[in-house]
């Protein structure tokens, strides 16, 4: 590997300890604890949003009032959540800096601490860096802003392209989705709105970088991105958030669309501190010859609950996630996919690997639905799971429906216990019981993170061993 790329990777900073620091709240908007009907028309003044907006989150927050929680996802630790001890909006009121000079001091040295900048200047085509509520900074490269390609937060969006933003805004995840949808909805801010334009490929990444700084917080991010025909993106996405005693939430909505012939990627590497509960609705719709691959590793928050979606509403089109999770002390990630096959010719492909340690829990929970009224769509679905401890524990909850002409769905899954003949065997070559069980775990994920792009692959490896620092015994 050169030098130059063993840089970048030393830049990214994935590391859980050098996410864990805090300044102190310094606030110009604040709406203050617990959520109704005045803390909804109190952000929307703040945003000096239009009478739609808050026609639209009123609604959704009646939708959220009236559901329940789930009852039968994790259901135990959601009882947990308090959210009228939740803060819903901060932000200190700067305007959106397009230099990293420009970005107020407390927020630069946090988003330089965590190595963004870095990996802007590295290999990215563009960056937007989210503090708290708002986006704090946001540039993407001039080449692309003169092929028309649009990377701004949503509130920016909304206001500069409603033609491009509203057509889609809520239409592939509506507020009546479910509770976290609906709560999302009422309260969003931030995110990341991006537009390729017809046939334009964006060759490098972009990124946005999802910072919670405060205590007892909700960070409700919305981000829509639209990839026109024929078009091509990848966009990442890393979160991060200091540890507190009381619970922190991060309830984000994603909505993809890919129009005919459009490819977009996701790539999510989840690093938020194990109070956090991560509450995230993530759809994609994909037309005609399209494809839509999200790329998921989870490894913090105290409870994650995340489905990547694809429908595949055109011919020919492909879905495709790939997902890591890692469920350590105290942890329970409750993750898996969604496919949803309503034309012909259509395929998905889900692989899901989970690794349990200590206490931990992780769950895979699927969906493939294939109605009578398409013919010739196939899916496969694959999961495994990992067992470090006595105590750790995994679940497999799959739903399948296929019917109609000549449709396939094919699903395989597997549970192993760390191997005491392989640890042993690698011991007798000089290796420590924890360097072997972190060989033994990375060498059972290594396939997928291999799907990761190689700014984020050898530092997935790195973070794995790190979790795996106390797993003996």
């Amino acid at each position: 590997m050169s030098e130059d790329k063993q840089e970048q990777i030393a830049n990214l900073n994935l590391d859980r300890s050098t996410s864990d620091f805090r300044y102190a709240e310094d606030y110009a908007y604040d709406a203050g604890v617990g959520l109704n009907e005045n803390v909804v028309r109190y952000i929307s003044k703040v945003k000096d949003e239009p009478q739609w907006i808050l026609d639209f989150r009123l609604k959704a927050l009646k939708i959220f009032l009236e559901k329940e929680n789930p009852t039968h996802w994790a259901s135990e630790r959601l009882d947990e959540l308090d959210y009228s001890k939740i803060r819903y909006y901060l932000a200190k009121g700067a305007k959106k800096k397009k230099t990293w000079e420009e970005v107020p001091e407390d927020v630069k040295r946090t988003f330089e601490r965590l190595g963004v900048p870095e990996q802007e200047r590295a290999f990215l085509a563009g960056v937007d860096a989210q503090f708290d509520s708002e986006s704090a900074y946001s540039n993407m490269k001039e080449n692309l802003q003169k092929d028309g390609v649009i990377f701004v937060d949503s509130t920016e969006g909304l206001k500069k392209y409603p033609d491009i933003f509203r057509p889609w805004f809520g239409k592939v995840i509506a507020p009546s989705d479910n509770k976290f949808s609906a709560l999302n909805s009422a309260v969003f801010s931030g995110g990341s709105f991006i537009y390729v334009p017809k046939g334009v490929k964006v060759m490098q990444p972009l990124q946005a970088y999802f910072r919670i700084n405060a205590e007892s917080f909700g960070q409700f991010e919305r981000t829509l991105i639209i990839a026109d025909e024929g078009s091509e993106l990848m966009y990442m996405e890393g979160c991060t958030a200091p540890k507190y005693d009381t619970g922190t939430l991060h309830s984000a909505v994603v909505e993809l669309v890919a129009l005919k012939g459009a490819k977009i990627q996701y790539v999510t590497v989840q690093n938020w501190s194990d109070n956090v509960y991560n509450l995230v609705t993530k759809r994609g719709e994909a037309a005609e010859d399209a494809q839509i691959r999200w790329i998921d590793c989870n490894i913090g928050s105290g409870l994650t609950m995340k489905y990547p979606a694809v429908v595949l509403k055109g011919k020919r089109a492909r879905g495709e996630v790939i997902s890591i999770a890692l469920a350590n002390r105290g942890q329970h990630q409750d993750t898996g996919a969604k496919m949803i096959h309503l034309a012909d010719d259509t395929t998905s492909n889900v692989v899901s690997k989970s690794v349990s340690i200590s206490d931990g829990r992780a769950s895979y929970r699927g969906l493939v639905y294939i109605p009578g009224n398409v013919k010739n769509c196939r899916n496969n679905t694959v999961c495994d799971a990992l067992l470090v401890n006595e105590n750790s524990r995994t679940d497999t909850y799959p739903a399948i429906e296929c019917s109609g002409e000549n449709n396939s769905v094919q699903h395989e899954a597997s549970v192993s216990k760390l191997s005491a003949e392989q640890i042993f065997y690698m011991r007798q070559r000089g290796l420590s019981e924890t360097e072997a069980m972190s060989l033994s775990v990375n060498g059972f994920v290594n396939d997928l993170i291999k799907e990761f792009p190689m700014e984020y692959s050898v530092e997935l490896k790195r973070l794995i061993e790190l979790e795996m620092e106390g797993s003996v015994g």
